[in-house]
């Protein structure tokens, strides 16, 4: 049993290491061979409501990308969810891989952004200026005139709100795992949310005895994704976009009609957060042009789901690049 400790304790110190690495290369397979990606990185600050926002941008290196694509996440988690560097999961590096600039947000108080005295400050509509603040700074930073975005959960909710205010600096949209409407009244009393590794996980689909299905995620995907979460965003994050979902599921939280922008709606099957009538009934009340894509068997979790992020990474390639 001393030996078996042992190893886990050096192996998921390995895999530490790996995820405080930064910026370097990944690899991943082409034919018969395995080729190895290297990435350039580099961290921006911008201040909006006197508060310090972090900003990170990856491209292949050598590159100079004339695309942009703006990543934002959810409730608890920082932008971090969208680079675990382990294989290729990442889904940043993929679509840098692809011709991006991917740019990551840390909302105010989330990852390392600047923290907020109150967990209520950064709820829906102030997550929504925040990304406008950041859309404006990739335009003008790049010089190119529009931005792909995708929005992640909650990050939905924030993107819908950011897009629907300024269609002029969007090209299109992606909505993964939308947040439609409330994912069920919970009273949400304490300005911050207590993080634990139990919380961290939760969202990993399991078996009927409770363990990771290891069918549908690498445990390796589950320690890189903790640690990545205890580095950047440590035991407490804002409380303010949990208020403004948590309420009944009948309630709306999206309003489609007020996108102008093509908009990919996609998600798995399987998400306990989603009213699918309202999923269903999307494309109804977008753009035309868009589209709606349901990976049969994915949770909310499917773009780190092996079985299903592959799938996930293509149909999304396929919307921007069509």
């Amino acid at each position: 049993m001393k030996k078996k400790r042992i190893f886990r304790t050096i192996w998921i110190g390995l895999l530490v290491i790996s995820v405080l690495s930064g910026c370097g290369g990944i690899w991943q397979r082409s034919g018969n061979n395995t080729v190895r990606t290297e990435y350039d990185a580099a961290d921006h600050s911008l201040k909006r409501n006197g508060l310090a926002l972090h900003l990170r941008e990856i491209h292949v290196a050598g590159t100079d990308p004339d695309r942009n694509i703006l990543l934002i996440h959810g409730v608890t988690y920082s932008s971090q969810e969208f680079d675990i560097n382990y294989e290729d999961y990442s889904l940043a590096r993929k679509l840098a891989g692809e011709g991006y600039r991917t740019w990551l947000l840390d909302i105010a108080g989330f990852g390392q952004s600047e923290s907020v005295p109150d967990g209520f400050l950064p709820d829906s509509d102030y997550a929504a200026e925040d990304i406008h603040a950041a859309a404006e700074t990739i335009i003008a930073e790049t010089g190119q005139d529009k931005i792909d975005i995708l929005g992640w959960s909650w990050g939905t909710v924030t993107v819908s709100r950011f897009v629907a205010a300024h269609p002029e600096l969007v090209n299109k949209v992606v909505l993964y795992a939308p947040i439609l409407s409330g994912i069920g009244e919970y009273e949400v009393n304490e300005p911050f949310h207590h993080n634990t590794w139990e919380h961290a996980v939760d969202d990993f689909q399991r078996t009927e005895d409770g363990s990771f299905d290891q069918t549908v995620t690498d445990p390796a995907v589950v320690e890189y994704w903790c640690s990545s979460c205890w580095r950047y965003d440590g035991e407490s994050s804002p409380n303010g976009g949990r208020r403004d979902i948590c309420v009944d599921r009948s309630e709306e939280l999206i309003d489609l009609s007020k996108i102008q922008n093509q908009t990919l709606v996609i998600c798995g099957d399987q998400d306990p957060y989603l009213n699918y009538e309202f999923v269903q009934a999307s494309l109804d009340r977008l753009p035309e042009g868009s589209s709606l894509e349901m990976i049969e068997g994915g949770s909310h979790m499917v773009y780190m789901e092996k079985p299903y992020y592959h799938d996930f990474q293509n149909r999304l390639l396929k919307f921007l690049n069509t």
